[in-house]
């Protein structure tokens, strides 16, 4: 919470907005010159600022990074010491971006759980804790759970379903989910029912050549997608403005939406044109050696508002 008077430094505490006798606040609701923050309640030359504290929760990349899972990549050698620098400057614009920044504690014997994506979904009201396809990585779940437990309350996918977050895409209300390598149709109906008293519609989308439906398309922001149509159905997602990707740049599918601005690969720089040309406020974020092991920039984090 942002409270501060016009003409005084930010944390100075106003009177509260004069509230009518029906309830009504008298005020305007504009953006906060101060703070950017979403709404601002203006009265007698005071406001209060409403800010959704944006979280993000990372974890380090293990000495066994290279050691991790492959699907659709051959394994090749990865520096680890440049990996690390990737990942820290993911970090830090992460918080350049406005993000407060929350690591999970570090596991050095489970290689992949540097990717926190798939490990959890969350959402306004409940976060689900995910059963990763891959069975190397299911002990991954407990410590990020432990975390959210602080945010939202938690459900749990039970066997046989297997799902990786890495297959979820959130539109609204609505979730598309991959039917992939990694996650299941058992894991489509238990979040259907999970989800139900919330008024979420879980679609199921089939990806093919990628390891996760995110590898295939993510939001950009509005109603727009970025997307390879090569790797699942764009008429899924009818009603959404696509951008395709670089034919020479298939896996450039996969950006980070963070509040209006997009995390986005540098070295798909061909995509990032065609991004910028639609007016998205491009943040180039460097992930080669990330990328060896199937990551990209949505799998290094879970951001959410508190």
């Amino acid at each position: 919470m942002c409270r501060w008077r016009y003409g005084s430094s930010p944390g100075a505490l106003p009177r509260r907005p004069r509230i009518t006798s029906r309830g009504e606040t008298p005020n305007e609701e504009s953006v906060c010159g101060v703070c950017s923050g979403r709404r601002v309640f203006q009265a007698h030359r005071r406001h209060y600022c409403v800010v959704q504290l944006l979280i993000a929760i990372t974890r380090s990349i293990s000495p066994s990074f290279a050691e991790g899972e492959r699907t659709h990549l051959a394994r090749a050698p990865i520096d680890l010491h440049v990996a690390r620098n990737e990942h820290k400057a993911y970090e830090d614009t992460l918080r350049r971006l406005g993000a407060s920044v929350i690591r999970a504690p570090d596991a050095p014997d489970q290689p992949d759980a540097v990717f926190v994506e798939d490990t959890a979904l969350v959402l306004d009201e409940v976060a689900v804790i995910t059963r990763p396809g891959a069975a190397s990585r299911r002990r991954e779940t407990d410590s990020v759970a432990q975390l959210l437990s602080n945010y939202r309350p938690l459900r749990r996918l039970e066997s046989p379903a297997t799902l990786d977050g890495g297959d979820v895409l959130r539109l609204g209300r609505v979730l598309y989910v991959g039917l992939s390598s990694r996650s299941n149709s058992d894991a489509i109906n238990q979040l259907t029912t999970v989800l139900a008293p919330f008024d979420y519609r879980v679609v199921p989308v089939v990806v093919t050549g990628c390891l996760h439906l995110k590898s295939a398309v993510t939001a950009v922001g509005g109603n727009r997608l970025l997307i390879n149509s090569a790797w699942c159905d764009p008429t899924a997602f009818d009603g959404s403005e696509l951008i395709a990707v670089a034919d020479e740049e298939p896996f450039g599918a996969n950006a980070l939406l963070v509040r209006d601005r997009v995390m986005y690969p540098s070295t798909f720089w061909r995509t990032a044109e065609r991004l910028d040309r639609a007016g998205i406020d491009v943040v180039p974020t460097a992930c080669v050696e990330i990328a060896k092991a199937e990551g990209a920039v949505t799998c290094c984090s879970i951001v959410f508002d508190a």
